[in-house]
């Protein structure tokens, strides 16, 4: 008995003193590879780098949902408000949250208490295609990175909030910006950019997550040469495979989005979005690897495959919507993505192959459907006309659906182990859109198209689907007055959690839809919910704060949400002992 007392006293000690040396060490790889389950704490985007934003905890359910009140309330402070989209973190006591105009906060997650404040120290001239947003950091070590408006990536002490090293994607001059997750894989800390509305080149570039050196980078528009420890690697693609002439130069595929990491297949995965100019009359072929789906070798750099949503893109449909990964309901390794265009992609994890597709949104003009390889089967007559063939200068103009906001944006969907479906923020519009005459100028924007956004239907444009993606069989949905911008969250205790612009943060039954609890947070809730657990308590948070591209770009639907009031804060929920 003593030897067993010993050895499993000797054990306990051990293992306290594994983790109190992790701890010491910060957030390591390890604690990151297990994110999802380790319920104490939320240290990566998307509760896990497979982004499926589902938490086994179970403490807050179904059956008490309805008696989730306020644990504390956070303002982000000051005339900087606009669209607060980011995903917290937690970690070791310590919330951190990112805020619009790349500000970012560390918070005492018991008290609401401000630690620190980091504010990046914006120049003139930046230029956001889609409101001064970002979407959230990434921790490693003890560091906390960030990106910021003028694009760059940014390192700070953890404890402290000081500058530990501060480094340039691109220049913000040429129209791109960065507000993106970052995303951490094995010491790497890896970064996409923003701009595609003004002819820049989506690139996929990895840092040193300890000193900010770059490691490598991979430009996703073909033509382009990446980089290895400093010098040139193997083009992206082949010249002029899919792009005529020069237009390749300043071919965009913004990978603003950020990406995921496939474990199982050591792949990171990262979206392009629309190619450059839109008007798809100046570029003929399939323009890739804009609007792909790409998976990279997180070592290299190297791609290793791609898929294309979206050839020869002529209505902005971006390829940047997140990839989850799941198992189907034989245990084929799966990833699934909700895309601009309003069809939902079921893709073989191992090689990115195609699998299925079938819409999610309602009345798609665009195409006709989707064949068997996964290539779209084009309504031509609903592609915007060449400028060359109108008498006054533009091309004909369509009604086209979804809008270029697409069937769902940037908005994250999220994935239940319990019920095995997808839980999708959607939205149901279309637009005018027609196409213009235009040349590429550093620093302009360049699009040659015109559009007007108009809703589908009188009474909702905000819809949320849960999704079966074994079939693509749309199990339920709850429609929404105003366009849904939430990010999306599922937890084991049966429940999917999202907000609605109107300002409320609401749970739902995962089996069946139902509304099983609302709370109004004061402005527009376009943040992405996480959940924790602290001191025995299942704990919720979201930020709350109206903005984002839909009262930018929205015409006669940012006409119908123009009463809705801007904030900045953070709420925290829990259900009273």
């Amino acid at each position: 008995m003593k030897r067993l007392l010993l050895a499993t006293t000797t054990a306990l000690l051990f293992a306290g003193s594994a983790f109190a040396a992790e701890n010491a060490a910060g957030v390591t790889e390890d604690m990151l590879a297990n994110d999802q389950m380790t319920t104490n704490q939320v240290v990566t985007n998307g509760m896990g780098r497979d982004l499926q934003r589902f938490s086994p905890l179970d403490a807050v359910n179904k059956d008490n949902v309805k008696k989730l009140v306020p644990a504390w309330v956070f303002s982000m402070g000051g005339e900087k408000q606009r669209g607060q989209e980011a995903q917290p973190l937690v970690y070791d006591g310590v919330m951190y949250v990112t805020g619009s105009y790349s500000r970012l906060y560390a918070i005492d997650i018991k008290t609401g208490e401000e630690i620190w404040q980091y504010d990046a120290r914006l120049p003139e001239g930046i230029l956001p295609c889609c409101d001064v947003v970002n979407r959230g950091a990434a921790i490693y070590g003890d560091k906390i990175y960030f990106g910021t408006l003028d694009a760059r990536i940014v390192a700070l002490n953890l404890k402290t909030g000081d500058v530990v090293w501060r480094e340039k994607i691109a220049d913000y001059k040429a129209g791109y910006s960065y507000t993106a997750a970052p995303l951490i894989v094995k010491g790497l800390i890896i970064t996409g950019n923003s701009g595609g509305e003004f002819g820049i080149v989506g690139e996929v570039q990895a840092r040193d997550a300890e000193t900010g050196e770059m490691v490598w980078t991979r430009p996703v528009i073909e033509g382009h040469m990446g980089t290895y420890k400093g010098a040139e690697s193997t083009m992206t693609g082949v010249l002029n495979a899919t792009w005529e002439g020069d237009m390749w130069k300043t071919g965009g595929g913004a990978t603003w989005l950020g990406g995921s990491y496939d474990s199982d297949t050591d792949t990171l995965v990262f979206g392009a979005g629309n190619p450059s100019p839109w008007n798809s009359h100046l570029r003929p072929g399939d323009n890739l690897y804009a609007a792909s789906r790409i998976g990279i070798n997180p070592d290299t750099g190297e791609i290793k495959w791609h898929f294309q949503t979206t050839p020869r893109e002529g209505w902005d449909f971006d390829g940047v919507n997140e990839m989850v990964r799941f198992e189907d309901k034989d245990n084929n390794k799966r990833f699934a993505t909700a895309d601009r265009n309003g069809f939902f992609y079921v893709l073989n994890r191992e090689d990115g192959k195609f699998v299925s597709a079938s819409p999610f949104v309602k009345d798609i003009t665009w195409a006709k459907g989707i064949d068997e390889t996964g290539r779209p089967i084009y309504a031509e007559d609903n592609r915007p006309g060449n400028p060359a063939d109108g008498a006054d200068g533009k091309g004909k103009a369509v009604f086209a659906v979804p809008s270029f906001l697409g069937g769902k944006n940037w908005m994250p969907m999220a994935y239940s182990q319990t019920s095995r479906l997808f839980y999708v923020p959607s939205n149901e519009w279309g637009m005018d859109i027609w196409n213009e005459p235009i040349t590429y100028k550093k620093g302009a924007a360049y699009m040659g198209a015109g559009f007007t956004i108009k809703p589908l239907f009188e009474d909702y444009i905000g819809s949320l689907k849960a999704i079966d993606p074994n079939t693509g069989e749309i199990k339920w949905e709850y429609k929404n007055n105003a366009p849904l911008w939430a990010g999306v969250m599922t937890t084991a205790g049966g429940l999917v959690f999202t907000g609605t612009p109107e300002g409320y943060l609401k749970a739902f039954d995962d089996e069946t839809g139902k509304e099983l609890w609302s709370f109004q947070t004061g402005s527009g809730v376009v943040g992405q919910p996480i959940t924790w657990e602290q001191d025995g308590e299942q704990f919720i948070a979201v930020t709350s704060g109206w903005g984002g591209a839909v009262p930018l770009w929205g015409g006669e639907v940012a006409k119908k949400v123009n009463y809705l009031n801007q904030g900045g804060s953070v709420w925290v929920f829990k259900i009273p002992s």
